[in-house]
C-alpha cells in the first residue's frame, strides 16, 4: 500500500469514528429528550378531556383523531430511535471489515431492518385504504374489482 493510501484510510477511519461518536451523541440526546417514544407515549388525554362539563357532540371524533395522531407520533419516535441504532451498528461495522460487529449486533441490525420494513408496508396499506375510502370504495372492493378485471368499468 502506498503511504498516501494509508493516510487516506486513516483519515477515513477517523471520520467514521467521529461520525459514530456523533450518532451515539444524537441517540443519547434523543432518548433523553421529550421526543423519545417513552415520553411521547406517557402524554395522553382521555376522551373526557375533550368533552369537559358540556355536551360537545364532536368530542368523541376529536378524541379518536387525537389518539390516531398520538399513536403515529409514538411510532415515529420509536422508528427514529431504531434507525439511529441501526446507523450506529452500520458505522461500527464500516469502521473495519464488519469483523468488529458481533453476532448479536448483526442480529439486532436485521431485526431493526425487518421491523422498519413491516412498518413501511403497513403504512403503505393504510395509505391505499385511505385513498380507496376517499373514492368511495373499500380496499377489499378495489382488490376484488382488480382481480375480476372490472376496475374502472365493465368486464374486459
Amino acid at each position: 500500500m502506498l503511504p498516501a493510501e494509508a493516510g487516506g484510510f486513516k483519515v477515513g477511519l477517523e471520520a467514521l469514528t467521529t461520525f459514530k461518536n456523533r450518532v451515539d451523541d444524537v441517540l443519547s440526546t434523543f432518548e433523553g429528550s421529550p421526543a423519545s417514544s417513552q415520553k411521547i407515549g406517557a402524554h395522553t388525554l382521555s376522551e373526557a378531556s375533550f368533552v369537559g362539563g358540556g355536551g360537545f357532540g364532536e368530542a368523541k371524533g376529536l378524541h379518536a383523531q387525537y389518539e390516531r395522531v398520538h399513536e403515529r407520533l409514538t411510532a415515529l419516535s420509536k422508528t427514529l430511535g431504531l434507525q439511529i441504532e441501526a446507523i450506529q451498528i452500520a458505522v461500527q461495522g464500516a469502521h473495519g471489515d464488519f469483523t468488529d460487529v458481533d453476532e448479536e449486533q448483526r442480529r439486532r441490525f436485521w431485526e431493526i431492518q425487518t421491523h422498519i420494513g413491516r412498518e413501511q408496508a403497513e403504512a403503505e396499506r393504510e395509505k391505499k385504504a385511505a385513498e380507496a375510502a376517499k373514492q368511495g370504495k373499500s380496499a377489499e372492493e378495489r382488490s376484488s374489482n382488480t382481480k375480476a378485471g372490472t376496475e374502472g368499468g365493465g368486464l374486459y
